[in-house]
């Protein structure tokens, strides 16, 4: 099979996915609704703070104090309580899904490979096939199991955080925001590099994979004609490619996770100095900005997950388009997934 290795893949590529994500429509909504609710206990956890520091900390009676802090750290520790539940439940679904859909797929590409004629087999490297059914969707795993709901999870966190501090302090946020604005866009940019080298890096794992399978299935004749030696070497200098298409695509990740958390900080940085400068002018209480510190935290690290989540995303677009090369032409993968695979939704 031949496959083209310039392609550059996107996160659309992940619309593959669709079909073998659509037979769990129910546990996907309650992930969701888990994400949703998990995001919202965090989102009010500033809010609790803000009373317990402005409702019980400024009371001048000693005994009004001490009731007025029990009962906020009493909320406190029941808005951590069902962060902590809507946490796990989210997990637990998520993760079940990452497994589900994995097996899913695997199945259903070891099924089309199965059946398809000699000529496959005969210009189709083994190795390449077998690098998709595993290091592929181990990626996929990844994304659908994990990485999709972090990414979910930390937009909404981001844009809710955002919001407040719109709300609280609009002019102030309002040029942070299009601060941000400005760091997102050459972060876009710098990300199809990122995603061109995700592709590279998975086709060096496959040709050396393919390597070592074409030479072990034929090892008597390496053997007979003592080419062990040229072998090696050979597939030494493929996994040195490979080592060297991923330091690639590692160092220009890095970069633009550099790039993303150090500009976010110090736009964040800049809305948290204008809110210390309007508790000084007494324009805000000290629990607004101790409210405002955290909602700034919550939306700093929510753009540094994002931009580790997008990379997850780009190097999962690629595999998936590799198992989509497999499974061509989509309608099969459609037939094959309603008979074998959707019974296993009710499971």
């Amino acid at each position: 099979m031949t496959t083209e290795r310039t392609k550059s893949q996107s996160p659309k590529s992940l619309t593959g996915l669709i079909p073998f994500l659509t037979p769990y429509r129910g546990r996907i909504g309650l992930a969701l609704v888990f994400l949703v609710m998990a995001a919202t206990a965090t989102l009010a956890f500033p809010v609790a703070l803000r009373m317990l520091i402005d409702g019980g900390l400024v009371r001048q009676d000693k005994g009004e104090q001490m009731v007025a802090m029990r009962e906020h750290f009493a909320l406190l520790f029941g808005v951590a309580s069902a962060l902590g539940i809507f946490s796990a439940l989210r997990f637990y679904m998520v993760s079940w899904l990452g497994e589900r859909v994995t097996a899913d797929i695997r199945n259903a590409v070891y099924h089309h490979v199965l059946q398809q004629s000699p000529e496959f087999f005969e210009t189709t490297q083994t190795g390449e096939v077998l690098s998709r059914l595993s290091a592929d969707t181990t990626l996929v795993q990844t994304v659908v199991g994990s990485s999709l709901s972090m990414g979910l999870r930390n937009a909404v966190l981001g844009l809710g955080a955002l919001s407040v501090l719109i709300w609280t302090n609009p002019i102030v946020m309002l040029q942070v925001t299009l601060v941000l604005i400005l760091i997102v866009m050459p972060s876009l940019w710098f990300g199809r590099r990122v995603r061109k080298l995700s592709r590279a890096s998975q086709d060096r794992i496959a040709d050396s994979s393919a390597i070592a399978a074409e030479v072990l299935n034929a090892i008597p004749v390496v053997q007979s004609y003592t080419a062990e030696g040229r072998e090696s070497d050979r597939f030494s200098l493929s996994t040195r490619n490979a080592f060297d298409t991923a330091i690639r695509r590692i160092s220009a990740r890095s970069i633009l996770v550099c790039f993303i958390i150090i500009a976010t900080s110090a736009a964040l940085l800049w809305g948290l100095y204008q809110g210390t400068q309007a508790v000084v002018a007494g324009r805000i209480t000290a629990g607004d900005l101790g409210q405002t510190v955290v909602y700034v935290i919550l939306l700093a690290s929510a753009f540094a997950v994002l931009g580790e989540v997008y990379g997850d995303l780009l190097r999962a677009a690629g595999a998936t388009e590799r198992l989509m090369e497999l499974l061509h032409p989509l309608a099969y993968c459609l037939t094959y997934f309603s008979r074998s695979c959707a019974p296993a939704a009710g499971r």
